[in-house]
């Protein structure tokens, strides 16, 4: 078992085409690849590891601590994907960084949601654990989260979010054929106290649970639809 994981180390991952050395423990997990320089500029230094499909590597130091950027794309299955790979090769803490929409009244664009745990509403987790099995981050993450935005002076809660699968199934859940059923879920959710909406936290938590890693996200509103019914704009 130790050969076989020590060989899984040494090999470049096929859809990161990262191997072992080139990421540090610890990892910021975007979406957008275009947003892993303007993490990476916050880095003492860095330098691009690889930039294969969806998945952009960049690596550097801060305060003399090696650390990563990986963009995972769009979703649960591209998102587990990096987790599995990067898990192989040396990283074992995780931040997801990315955008959401806000369910709840007083969440308004610009403020951060720091995601204590996911509601289990997309597909890709069932692959690994029933459905029971709860998707939470890691404390010791969540916590740095919290006295990092306390530090920063910045607005923000903690609470949980909903991983979906489709981005459209929220949009415009009236153009489905499921659209009733999107819309009782989405109404349970919001009756539920969820914060957010977003496509990834639940894949990162359950599998960072899994293997025994450490995984965190937060999350910037860009907009709130709940407000937006209200206010007569959606």
């Amino acid at each position: 078992m130790a050969d076989s994981l020590a060989r899984e180390a040494e090999e470049v991952q096929y859809h990161l085409q990262c191997k072992k050395g080139d990421v540090g423990r610890y990892v910021f997990l975007p979406g957008d690849p275009g947003r892993c320089e303007l993490i990476a500029r916050e880095f003492d230094q860095y330098w691009e590891v690889a930039y294969n499909r969806e998945y952009k590597t960049l690596t550097g130091t801060v305060d003399g601590v090696k650390v990563s950027v990986t963009s995972t794309g769009i979703g649960g299955p591209s998102a587990a994907i990096a987790v599995e790979e990067l898990s192989r090769i040396g990283a074992d803490t995780f931040i997801r960084v990315g955008t959401s929409g806000g369910m709840q009244w007083d969440l308004l664009p610009g403020d951060l949601v720091i995601v204590s745990a996911a509601v289990r509403d997309e597909g890709t987790t069932r692959q690994y654990m029933p459905i029971e099995y709860p998707a939470v981050a890691h404390l010791d993450v969540t916590n740095a989260l919290v006295q990092a935005a306390k530090n920063k002076g910045v607005r923000f809660h903690v609470g949980i979010s909903q991983s979906k699968d489709s981005f459209y199934g929220q949009h415009e859940p009236e153009k489905m054929p499921v659209g009733q059923e999107l819309l009782a879920r989405w109404e349970a959710w919001v009756k539920g106290n969820v914060l957010v909406s977003e496509m990834e936290a639940a894949s990162v938590f359950v599998l960072s649970s899994i293997k025994k890693l450490r995984a965190g996200c937060i999350c910037l509103v860009v907009a709130n639809q709940e407000r937006a019914k209200i206010e007569g704009k959606w």
